[in-house]
């Protein structure tokens, strides 16, 4: 009985050395240039084919997964190979008893986010903000005042920090600031907002950039006075700079997908980019509509007069 269990198992190691060795280096180089064709996937990505096995999708394919390492960030694709090895497909696979919006939604932790509009809704407006982007500042004053005159009774809305640090020295400063304030105070923490977003340049042209935090600092300490704060907490707060809230705020924001700002979701559904209003009031209404929500009227767009 040994001598047959060790013959069995010889005969399972060699075949699936078979199996292992069924990738050949020709194949890779093919599945690689067309990955990196057709999904335009720059050299410095690095690239792994790995080996087929078969597909329970379709019978006449072999499943392989190509994953793709960049600087550590992996994301593995899965193709279907012929057996033929002519041809590779790949099919996504949707679940129709999952709800996408409602998940990407789950994902998004609003717990002790200052809102504005209606303090609890069926219909949640998430922004990933960043308070030195000039779009974002565009996007703010398209949400504030006029989509919050038409929505805000049947609507809340949310911001989540995204500062993009490459680009925005002063963001991320201006974030643990507004958190700062909204540790004790939510229209403290609006008050600051709208004002940052009115004039950024105001930050901007400041000579250096503690000049610019600085100018931030003081800001934050008048909507602290302004709102009867606790001013020695607040002090302490902004001169801590904990800014572990942003940077976790921006890691959930990689994680569904948010790679510029502004991006909103509206009950899960994204909108990148200072889009037109037009867009951001469709999507509330589809929004409304499923949630079986009156959706409000709204004024009639003057057609521009035709020319002579």
């Amino acid at each position: 009985m040994t001598l047959i269990r060790r013959s069995f198992l010889l005969l399972l190691i060699v075949c699936l050395g078979c199996v292992a060795q069924s990738t050949s280096p020709d194949l890779n180089k093919k599945i690689e240039r067309q990955v990196r064709s057709y999904y335009k996937i720059p050299g410095e990505v690095h690239l792994v084919v790995g080996v087929p096995s078969a597909s329970s999708e379709l019978p006449n394919y072999d499943s392989v997964v190509v994953t793709l390492d960049n600087g550590g960030k992996k994301q593995d694709l899965t193709f279907l190979v012929s057996k033929d090895r002519s041809s590779m497909m790949r099919v996504i696979k949707f679940d129709l008893n999952k709800d996408p919006f409602s998940e990407t939604m789950s994902k998004i932790d609003t717990s002790g986010r200052p809102t504005r509009g209606a303090k609890a809704s069926k219909v949640v407006v998430v922004n990933f903000d960043d308070f030195e982007c000039p779009f974002c500042s565009r996007m703010h004053q398209t949400l504030f005042p006029q989509i919050l005159k038409e929505y805000g009774d049947r609507v809340t809305f949310i911001y989540k920090d995204y500062p993009l640090v490459e680009i925005h020295p002063w963001a991320t400063h201006a974030a643990v600031d507004a958190n700062c304030l909204a540790a004790q105070n939510s229209d403290a923490y609006w008050d600051f907002a709208d004002y940052v977003h009115a004039n950024q340049r105001e930050v901007s042209n400041e000579k250096t950039p503690a000049a610019r935090t600085d100018a931030l600092d003081r800001l934050t300490m008048l909507q602290g006075q302004k709102h009867n704060l606790d001013v020695v907490k607040l002090q302490s707060c902004i001169k801590a700079q904990d800014d572990s809230a942003v940077k976790a705020s921006m890691k959930e924001a990689e994680a569904i997908g948010v790679e510029a700002t502004p991006t909103l979701f509206i009950n899960g559904q994204k909108i990148d980019g200072a889009v037109p209003i037009s867009e951001v009031r469709s999507a509330l209404d589809g929004a409304l509509k499923d949630a079986n929500l009156p959706v409000p009227e709204h004024a009639a767009v003057a057609s521009a007069p035709t020319s002579k």
